[in-house]
């Protein structure tokens, strides 16, 4: 039995994950807080604490368990700026920092259009090319220091192989810099400068290369241990179902993002003020998609409560009429702009907590139709724990909902990269709940009230 690591960087946290071959269960998981660091010269990763934390952990599955391959998946918006040497030319921006927000109209004029990309205008870096525009002009010597450019996955497969990529998810993730119909880079690589230092694109299921010696002397790896290329976190999701021919079908991708990919869905027209994008696959292949910032949101509104919601919270929200109206979060997803409210204050916590994840699974469904999402949708990720977010999305999805058994929504997809096999991960299907005639009347109501022109008729 084969043991793969994953190294898992999302927005909130930094995982490593040893995955057992076959069943692709997670035999050990351990997790630091992905924090940012205040500066100078500006908000950015701890990368070099994940480093001493993925060699300590990396020692001790290897000791325990033993490692067999390694594979990276990290969240996107983000890359490494190196030196000629190899080393970080500047810290690794925060995409949430505000800095690229200053040469906004400046950078609107320069970036490709819509209809190139699939890359909807986003704030702050989360259009990576908006990131690399900013440094480049505010940054000093950046220019003149700068030798390559690495996509977030595959800096860590730098630091443990000494070999360069980028890989397609990555580049093809509201970037800017890549051309879903061409298959290469955008227009705006040449527009920044940076012809020539943009690592080489390749598959996420390649093999980068493998151990650097001091690497494998730090964690007691064999040298010759293989790491592929790597992927972005929602594509790690995505990947397991490529491979099992079926009908259509959507993933749910959820964490910090919540990403809705549609598979053979109906055609669509992407629609950048709704954050209806266009992803591209492990394959290469370009995928309708649509997000939120579902993840944040649920920490926002929850404020802490960590008691589950009873039965007696969701008869009262649904006798009260409580729902949370969008948007949370008003910079992303399909009501930008539009500020939260809610149709009846919650009394307690536990009907916050119910009319919270209601409102989660029909931000999720108006983001699947928004990408034409057709067949059952799969939710990976914490939101396939969540009950009353599955009720609700189970009951206004009428090809049913399945849940990846995986903990770790992305851990799997990641693992198969290396490992080169058609197997797919367990699913559950969630069933529409006893009530879901009365949650189907309160998903009415609540797109009723989301809708065009419904921002000032009523609430609180």
């Amino acid at each position: 039995m084969r043991h793969i690591a994953v190294i898992d960087v999302g927005k909130t946290n930094a995982k490593l994950a040893l995955v057992e071959e076959g069943s692709l269960r997670e035999v050990a998981v351990v997790t630091r807080p992905n924090a940012v660091l205040p500066g100078p010269p500006y908000p950015h990763f701890d990368v070099e604490g994940h480093w001493d934390f993925f060699l300590h952990h990396l020692r001790a599955f290897h000791a325990d368990w033993g490692i067999d391959a390694i594979s990276v998946t990290t969240h996107g918006a983000s890359a490494a700026l190196l030196d000629a040497a190899g080393h970080l030319a500047v810290p690794m921006l925060d995409y949430e920092h505000s800095g690229p927000d200053h040469l906004a109209a400046a950078y609107s004029a320069l970036r490709p259009d819509f209809s190139e990309t699939g890359s909807p205008r986003l704030p702050w870096g989360l259009n990576l090319g908006a990131q690399l525009h900013w440094l480049l002009d505010t940054q000093p010597g950046l220019r003149g220091n700068l030798a390559h450019v690495l996509t977030h996955p595959q800096y860590w497969g730098w630091r443990l192989t000494g070999e360069m990529a980028c890989d397609v998810c990555s580049l093809g993730s509201h970037t800017d810099l890549w051309n879903p119909a061409t298959g290469g880079f955008s227009t705006l690589v040449d527009r920044l400068g940076l012809s020539g230092k943009m690592a080489p694109p390749r598959r996420p299921s390649e093999v980068l290369g493998h151990l650097r010696p001091e690497v494998a002397a730090a964690t007691g790896l064999a040298l010759h241990t293989p790491v592929c290329v790597g992927i972005h976190d929602s594509n790690a999701s995505l990947y397991p179902y490529l491979s099992v021919p079926q009908r259509a079908f959507s993933v749910v991708s959820t964490g910090t993002w919540v990403i809705c990919m549609a598979i053979g869905g109906a055609a669509v027209q992407p629609d950048q003020t709704r954050d209806v994008l266009v992803n591209v696959n492990a394959l290469g292949q370009a995928v309708p998609s649509a997000r939120f910032m579902g993840g944040r949101e649920y920490e926002i509104i929850r404020q802490g409560q960590s008691l589950p919601a009873t039965a007696t919270d969701r008869a009262a929200a649904l006798a009260r009429g409580v729902m949370l109206l969008p948007s949370v979060d008003e910079g992303s997803g399909p009501f930008q702009g539009r500020k939260m409210r809610w149709t009846v204050e919650p009394e307690i916590p536990g009907q916050r907590l119910v009319a919270l994840s209601w409102y989660l699974a029909l931000m999720t469904r108006t983001c699947l139709d928004l990408a034409g999402a057709r067949g059952p949708v799969i939710v990976e990720g914490p939101f396939a724990r969540n009950a009353d977010y599955l009720d609700m999305l189970s009951a206004v999805s009428p090809d049913g909902v399945q849940t990846a058994a995986s903990a770790t929504g992305t851990s799997a997809g990641a693992a198969l990269l290396c490992l080169g096999t058609t197997a797919r991960p367990e699913t559950r299907s969630h069933p529409p709940p006893a009530d879901a005639e009365a949650l189907r009347a309160v998903s009415a109501r609540w797109k009723a009230l989301a809708g065009p022109g419904a921002e000032d008729t009523g609430g609180v």
